[in-house]
């Protein structure tokens, strides 16, 4: 549309000054050509004239002198040709100003007058009136004469009413010709315009249906032009895509299996070496302390390699798509208490005071609180292991669409950026960080997860060296669509 409309505008604008300068040029060509004929007929009229004034008596009356070389004019005007037709006004000036004119009363404009008077052959366009009182356009010439009568003077009436109409004539020519150039470069522009745009319609619609997951969509190819080169290049980007794509999905299924079978493979040598471990550790007491050590450090890491192995098995039920819901109608707030008593203990070792902000009432909504309860122990866990020391503050909010859960920590904090990194899998900000609640690194990655299969949000904010905040929003109803979440998003500040 703005490419027909340009070409329209700057057709328009084209037509407009080429049919002005046109109308110009004839409208001057018909000016020049009346003052021509006027030029010519001047002469001849001024001629016919003081023959017939020397003609007739000077014992005649001035009116009946000019009245009889009127006539013979009219009768030359009217044998001669059509183009030249005029009517002639003869005018006396007396010495007192006085005018006598044939015909009588007939007005010649004053300021052509003053000039005839002045011995030149001068002529002006003027209104002119008839006898039944309308009006039309004349060039109007005129000249003196040497006559025997004093102050004579010779004028010649030309209607322009023929150049008019044939003026109008070309105006009306111009502009219908006008319209119809600007429709027809308007058509074509729009006709050329369906041969550029077509393809790239194809391309943007045959595009989103490939990013949609269409991958076996192509362009057709047509000719060998620049559309079907574009549509050959389009198609050869799609292959490539697609190719590229099916190598990820395969990769990644592969490697979703691969763990999900070695999850599954570990669990029962795993099981076997607990119950090893669990019969030495039994019989603890009677070993050597560097013994005795020994068994401690196996018992806590075989702790820690169950804990990794469930994770493991939870993000690849996760990333098959057969995590679900076990959905009840629960109240928030015990899925608070529940976390805070897993995590209390962790509190109470590094010495990390933490307040509650929770409502009075209870806060219900429909929801898994398993997968509840592991996303809140592991945000407080966190705030309390990154807390260095510093108190931990739990909040609840709760409106008509969803609660939001807010954590906040006044510890290391995050970087510009890492709000997004704490959720990928294995990521630490710090490698040589000591984890004091033994996390395995796939902790938030599995929050994320089971918020997400409630249709909720778990996002994070953050100032380095001054702490960070994580909050949990849920919908009452799971999958419901909310509009704002109960708590907003502040990143700690440092107290002045």
């Amino acid at each position: 549309m703005r490419v027909i409309g340009s070409i329209f505008v700057a057709a328009a604008v084209v037509m407009m000054i080429l049919a002005m300068t046109m109308i110009s040029l004839v409208a001057q060509r018909l000016v020049d050509s009346k003052l021509d004929i006027a030029d010519a007929e001047i002469e001849r009229a001024r001629v016919a004239v003081e023959q017939q004034v020397d003609a007739t008596g000077a014992s005649s009356s001035t009116q009946v002198r000019i009245n009889a070389a009127r006539a013979a004019l009219t009768n030359l005007s009217s044998g001669g040709d059509s183009s030249a037709a005029y009517e002639p006004v003869l005018q006396v000036v007396g010495n007192d100003g006085a005018t006598t004119t044939a015909p009588e009363g007939y007005q010649i404009p004053e300021r052509l007058s003053h000039f005839v008077g002045q011995g030149q052959v001068s002529y002006q366009f003027a209104t002119v009136n008839r006898a039944d009182g309308t009006t039309y356009n004349a060039l109007v010439i005129g000249t003196p004469t040497d006559a025997d009568i004093p102050g004579l003077q010779v004028y010649l009436v030309l209607s322009m009413e023929s150049d008019e109409a044939t003026m109008a004539l070309m105006r009306g020519l111009l502009s219908a010709a006008g319209v119809v150039v600007v429709v027809l470069l308007v058509g074509i522009a729009w006709l050329m315009a369906q041969q550029v745009t077509a393809p790239v319609r194809s391309a943007s619609r045959i595009a989103q249906r490939l990013a949609a997951g269409h991958l076996r969509e192509r362009m057709v190819v047509d000719g060998e032009d620049e559309m079907a080169r574009l549509a050959m290049s389009f198609n050869a980007m799609a292959e490539s895509l697609s190719r590229q794509i099916h190598q990820l999905e395969e990769y990644g299924n592969l490697q979703r299996q691969f763990t999900s079978d070695v999850s599954h493979e570990l669990r029962t040598p795993l099981t076997t070496v607990r119950m090893a471990a669990d019969m030495i550790a039994a019989d603890a007491e009677n070993f050597e302390p560097h013994t005795r050590r020994a068994t401690e450090l196996m018992t806590r890491e075989l702790d820690r390699f169950e804990t990794l192995l469930a994770d493991l098995l939870e993000i690849s039920r996760h990333d098959a798509g057969v995590a679900d819901l076990s959905e009840t109608r629960l109240d928030v707030r015990t899925c608070i208490t529940s976390a805070w008593q897993q995590t209390q203990h962790l509190a109470e070792k590094l010495e990390v005071p933490v307040t509650f902000n929770v409502p009075g009432e209870p806060v219900h909504i429909t929801g898994d609180s398993r997968r509840i309860e592991r996303v809140l122990r592991n945000l407080i866990a966190n705030a309390i292991d990154h807390s260095e020391g510093n108190p931990v503050e739990v909040a609840l909010g709760a409106n008509e669409e969803a609660v939001s859960i807010t954590v906040t920590d006044h510890g290391v904090g995050l970087k510009p950026g890492q709000e997004e990194l704490v959720f990928n899998r294995f990521w630490r900000a710090d490698a040589s960080r000591v984890r004091h609640s033994g996390g395995t690194g796939l902790g938030l990655a599995i929050a994320r997860e089971d918020v997400l299969l409630h249709g909720g949000e778990l996002d994070a904010i953050g100032n380095y060296g001054v702490g960070s905040q994580f909050r949990l929003t849920l919908p009452r109803e799971p999958g419901r669509r909310y509009t704002q979440p109960p708590l907003a998003l502040e990143a700690p500040y440092a107290e002045d």
